[in-house]
């Protein structure tokens, strides 16, 4: 189903994690042992599950969240970012007595970033939480997100769920880490950066053949289409009958947080929408560079009507 929504079905469900994310911009970052003088600081909305939920609901789909908020301020900062930004939140369990997890992230002046993230909460859902909002939405759902900031024993669990359900199966695998083999047969699309790609397959990801070879690792293991995205050389899909190079679109660099996010939750919109595999990816490569352009996570993540102009915009 990885090129057209399900009959009936045309719902984005996002597994992940959610957070508030405090962010300092600065000229450069720090050295070891260094202090320096910011230039800003912003606490917004974030976490990868968030911020995919976010992109899929501004790219047109219904979404949905499955997560966990603490029962503190932050908590109720994660509800109402997600709720403005039109994201169903009736999944979104509350953990008493436990903090909302917690991004810390510093960008240079370069729009390049690093993060710590602190899961708190997130590391409170459970297969409950997933089995609950499939039964109650999965014939409503084309899509399945995830990620690998909450336990990497729920990513397996809900591609499961998922595939029972016969809902396409979407993994941005961030933050990168050791998979075992039985997981790629369960993933419709994975979507690794570079960065990610190379840190799971052993493969240095640099240009477009060293991209293709990273593919190729994630298909013969079972993987639908593997999409390594490589910033400004844009990205390539690689299945097993072959690889798709897409185009970057050139933007001015502000932050790239959640560019990432941008980029997945839009093209599993795309994908439940019933665009072909070509189209949700392009609209995707929009998304992503829109969120490069401004500051923040999820208040870089752009609307369907300005994917739309940019799209026009380039021809």
């Amino acid at each position: 189903m990885t090129g057209a929504s399900a009959a009936g079905r045309s719902a984005v469900i996002v597994v992940g994690s959610s957070s508030v994310d405090l962010t300092t911009f600065s000229s450069r970052v720090p050295e070891r042992g260094e202090t320096i003088l910011g230039d800003e600081f912003t606490m917004v909305l974030g976490g990868k599950g968030a911020n995919q939920a976010i992109a899929a609901g501004r790219s047109g789909a219904e979404s949905f969240l499955v997560g966990c908020v603490g029962d503190d301020p932050f908590g109720r900062i994660v509800r109402d970012g997600l709720t403005d930004a039109g994201v169903d939140t009736t999944f979104v369990r509350e953990v008493a007595g436990e903090g909302t997890g917690i991004a810390h992230i510093r960008v240079d002046a370069a729009g390049e970033n690093d993060i710590v993230v602190v899961p708190r909460a997130n590391g409170h859902l459970g297969e409950g939480d997933i089995d609950r909002a499939f039964a109650e939405v999965g014939d409503r759902c084309a899509v399945m997100l995830t990620q690998l900031e909450t336990p990497y024993a729920l990513t397996r669990h809900a591609a499961t769920r998922a595939r029972e359900h016969g809902v396409t199966v979407v993994l941005d695998p961030a933050p990168a880490q050791p998979l075992d083999e039985g997981i790629w047969a369960l993933v419709d699309i994975v979507t690794p950066n570079e960065t990610e790609a190379r840190l799971i397959t052993g493969i240095e990801v640099a240009d477009r053949d060293s991209a293709v070879r990273a593919g190729r690792w994630f298909v013969e293991r079972g993987t639908g289409v593997a999409l390594i995205t490589l910033a400004g050389q844009g990205a390539v899909a690689v299945t097993a009958d072959g690889a798709e190079s897409s185009d970057a679109i050139r933007v001015d660099v502000v932050d790239t947080t959640a560019a990432g996010d941008a980029f997945a939750g839009c093209l599993a919109a795309g994908l439940a929408e019933g665009l072909s595999r070509g189209d949700a990816i392009r609209r995707a490569m929009a998304a992503g560079a829109l969120a490069v352009t401004r500051a923040g996570a999820s208040p870089s993540i752009p609307e369907r009507a300005e994917v739309d102009a940019l799209l026009r915009a380039q021809g």
